[in-house]
């Protein structure tokens, strides 16, 4: 026999189904753990409005939030890389080339604009980095070197954003070769007294960085930026040493000398208008 007996009729379970968060619409940020909605993190320009982690975005999403209206004309969009040394791995690299062209976006690795900043003509390359890891071959060179002669030759401010992995391993020493090319191109520029902004997001590596990522006459990286020519680990490898604490990362090579200012995306047209209009001639 019980000892307790119910007066009432008991509470009926709930019938409701389980409810799928849709993805994407939470994400655990990767600097702070915080669960964050999703559309936070794109409202505030793809950084983390808790922590301030700068997550990687589009070039072209880069493009439109830097320049006036979001506008510009693209020069060169139908260049693309040529497998001229039928270099072959797990895939030959025409393929590796056609599967990248065929996810949409880019035909190579960078993009280049001319386009305004608070109505100062600039010639912008912004790297992409779903291309491949953004890896800089023949095509990226001269791109890049015709970006700079177009400066040169309007009188207009050239602006650089870097994102890359560094020299494409496929394209030999044609590929080494654009690290003498662009700055070459860049001596010119610096000649004329045309300013030359180098901007550096995460990953700035290899002959990039060895090249045209640190020769502007400012130099700046967002917040965490790796920035280096060999990783970290190679390094470590190589000298049988660990590294310091933050080695490679913006704040330490703003502290070293190496970079001039960090500044966060959500900051950054503000200040490029403001140092445009310190640095720039006008043409007469």
């Amino acid at each position: 026999m019980s000892w307790f007996s119910r007066d009432k009729a008991g509470i009926a379970k709930s019938e409701s189904k389980n409810v799928k968060v849709p993805e994407g619409m939470w994400i655990k940020c990767q600097g702070c753990s915080e669960t964050i909605l999703g559309k936070e993190i794109e409202a505030n320009l793809g950084v983390c409005p808790k922590c301030g982690h700068h997550y990687r975005i589009a070039a072209r999403r880069r493009l439109e939030l830097l320049l006036d209206g979001g506008a510009y004309q693209e020069f060169d969009a139908g260049m693309k890389s040529v497998d001229f040394l039928n270099f072959k791995d797990a895939k030959s690299y025409q393929e590796r080339i056609d599967a990248t062209v065929a996810k949409g976006g880019s035909k190579d690795a960078v993009i280049c604009v001319e386009g305004a900043i608070e109505g100062i003509g600039v010639q912008v390359s912004c790297f992409d980095f779903a291309f491949m890891g953004g890896s800089m071959g023949s095509v990226v060179g001269e791109k890049i070197t015709r970006s700079i002669e177009r400066g040169l030759e309007k009188c207009q401010p050239v602006i650089v954003i870097s994102a890359s992995g560094g020299a494409r391993m496929q394209e030999s020493i044609l590929s080494l070769m654009q690290m003498a090319k662009t700055s070459a191109a860049l001596a010119k520029l610096k000649a004329a007294g045309i300013p030359f902004i180098s901007i550096l997001t995460d990953p700035t590596t290899g002959g990039v960085t060895a090249s045209f990522a640190m020769l502007g006459d400012l130099n700046i990286a967002e917040p965490k930026a790796l920035i280096g020519f060999a990783g970290p680990r190679v390094i470590e490898q190589t000298i049988r040493q660990k590294l310091p604490e933050g080695f490679q990362r913006a704040e330490y090579l703003l502290d070293h000398g190496m970079v001039d200012a960090i500044i966060p995306r959500t900051e950054m047209r503000k200040k490029l208008a403001s140092i445009l209009s310190m640095l720039h001639r006008p043409a007469a």
